[in-house]
């Protein structure tokens, strides 16, 4: 089972790099589910993600303190809401997948926009 954790830390950790390069493709999301998978068996890539410009000590707040700073949550929550008009304009003939897609959203939105913010922020 411990592989299993392993790859999809890998798979992550590389879909997430994507970001890196492509404006819209989200890293920080794929990093710290890296991050969760990888934690306990490759230490030296959580300690490498958390060193990364920008990205790094947002996942770090996120996985070590269950924080995310304001501006994280507007760029979260507008990434979101993009992708949900984008996705919803694709399903406006389909009432059942406009309604899943609407619902995942809004619990998305609601999960982001419920997080303490780091108290440096403050």
């Amino acid at each position: 089972m411990r592989w299993l954790w392993v790859l999809f830390g890998f798979v992550f950790l590389g879909i997430g790099a994507v970001g890196l390069l492509l404006p819209l493709w989200p890293t920080t999301i794929f990093w710290i589910a890296a991050v969760f998978c990888l934690a306990e068996s490759h230490p030296k890539i959580r300690d490498w993600i958390y060193t990364r410009p920008g990205v790094g000590p947002i996942v770090r707040d996120f996985v070590e303190n269950g924080e995310i700073s304001r501006k994280s949550k507007v760029a979260a929550i507008g990434g979101m809401l993009l992708a949900c008009l984008l996705s919803g304009w694709l399903l406006r003939d389909s009432w059942l997948g406009l309604s899943i897609l609407i619902g995942t959203i809004a619990i998305g939105v609601i999960f982001v926009a419920t997080r303490r913010e780091p108290k440096s922020e403050a």
